[in-house]
C-alpha cells in the first residue's frame, strides 16, 4: 500500500499551483547583432538631427533648446515608461539613476553650447572622441577591461574624427573645446547607463527619467532666456526633430541596446553619428569635406561596421 500512497502524494503535489519565478530570476536576451543594429540606428538618427541642433539656435538660446527638447521627449516616452514591466525592487536604484540623469543633463547642455561657435561637422566628430574615453572609463568604473582590438579600433576612430573635423590644421574654436568636454561627459554617461540598465532594467523608464530630469534642471535658465511664442513656433520643425527623434527615439534605442553589449562596443558604433552628421551638414548647410575629411569618414565607418559585426561579448540583462 505504500506505493499507492506515494503515488497519491505525487499527484497531490503536482496539482498544487507552482510559485512564479521572481522577476530577477527571469533573464531576457537580445542577440548581439540586434543590439548593435539598434545602436547603429540611433547613430543615424542623431547624425541626421545634428543639423537641427545648429539651425534651432537662430530662434532660441541653447538652454531653452535643451529644456524644450527634453520636455518633449519626456512627454513622448512617459506613456511607454508607465506601461513598462517593473522588475523586483533592488537597492541603489535611485542613486544609480540619479548619476545617469546628472551626466545626461550635463552632456546635453554642453553639447548644445558647442554648436554656438563651431560647425555641425566639427562638433559631431569631436564628440566621437568619447570612443576612446569610454573604454578607459569602463575600465575604471566597471572593471570592464576592453580587449586590445577594441582599444585599437577606438584609437582609429578618434584619428578618423580628427581627420574629418580638420583637427590637424590648428583651426580649433571654443565650440570645439565644448565638443571635447561633451565627449567626456557622454563617455562617463555611457558607462553609467550601461551599468544601470544591466542591473535595474526598465530602459524606457530610465530614458524618461533622463529627459524629465534634464528639463527640470534647465527650466530656471530657460526662463531667463528669450522664450517667446513666435520663436517657439518658428523653431517647431527643429524642436520636433530634436525632441521626438534625436532625443526620445535615439536615447531609448541606446538604453535598450546597452543592456546586451559593452560600453566600449556601444561607443564605437555610436561614433558613426559623426559621419551621418557630416553628410547631412553637407547636404543641408553647404558644409564641405576636405580630402582628409573623406578619409576620416571612411575610417570611422570601417571601424563602426567592424565592431557592429564582430564577435564581441553578448550580455544577458539581469532583469526583464
Amino acid at each position: 500500500m505504500k506505493g499507492w500512497s506515494d503515488l497519491a502524494h505525487h499527484f497531490q503535489t503536482a496539482s498544487k499551483p507552482q510559485e512564479p519565478l521572481p522577476a530577477v530570476a527571469m533573464r531576457s536576451v537580445m542577440s548581439r547583432f540586434k543590439a548593435n543594429s539598434l545602436l547603429m540606428l540611433a547613430a543615424v538618427i542623431w547624425g541626421l538631427g545634428n543639423v537641427a541642433h545648429k539651425t534651432v539656435l537662430a530662434h532660441l538660446d541653447p538652454m531653452t533648446v535643451v529644456f524644450l527638447t527634453s520636455g518633449i521627449a519626456g512627454l513622448v516616452t512617459l506613456p511607454f515608461a508607465v506601461r513598462e514591466r517593473t522588475p523586483a525592487a533592488k537597492t541603489g536604484w535611485f542613486a544609480s539613476v540619479a548619476r545617469v540623469v546628472l551626466l545626461f543633463a550635463l552632456g546635453s547642455v554642453v553639447q548644445q553650447l558647442s554648436y554656438v561657435s563651431t560647425t555641425v561637422t566639427n562638433s559631431s566628430l569631436l564628440i566621437s572622441a568619447s570612443t576612446v574615453i569610454t573604454p578607459v572609463a569602463a575600465w575604471l568604473i566597471m572593471k570592464e577591461r576592453p580587449s586590445a582590438l577594441i582599444l585599437f579600433v577606438a584609437v582609429l576612430t578618434v584619428v578618423g574624427s580628427a581627420l574629418l573635423a580638420g583637427g590637424f590644421n590648428g583651426s580649433a574654436t571654443a565650440g570645439d573645446a565644448f565638443a571635447i568636454l561633451t565627449a567626456t561627459c557622454f563617455a562617463v554617461w555611457t558607462v553609467e547607463l550601461g551599468r544601470h540598465v544591466q542591473a535595474h532594467g526598465r530602459p524606457v523608464a530610465t530614458a524618461t527619467a533622463q529627459f524629465v530630469g534634464t528639463a527640470a534642471a534647465t527650466l530656471p535658465f530657460a526662463l531667463q532666456g528669450r522664450v517667446t511664442v513666435p520663436a517657439i513656433v518658428a523653431a517647431w520643425p527643429e524642436l520636433l526633430m530634436l525632441g521626438v527623434f534625436s532625443t526620445a527615439v535615439g536615447f531609448c534605442l541606446q538604453s535598450s541596446a546597452q543592456r546586451y553589449t559593452t560600453s566600449s562596443h556601444a561607443a564605437v558604433i555610436c561614433s558613426g553619428e559623426g559621419v551621418f552628421a557630416a553628410i547631412s551638414a553637407a547636404a543641408l548647410l553647404g558644409e564641405r569635406l576636405s580630402p582628409d575629411g573623406f578619409l576620416g569618414a571612411g575610417l570611422i565607418l570601417c571601424c563602426v561596421l567592424f565592431v557592429a559585426v564582430s564577435a564581441g561579448p553578448k550580455l544577458t540583462a539581469a532583469v526583464p
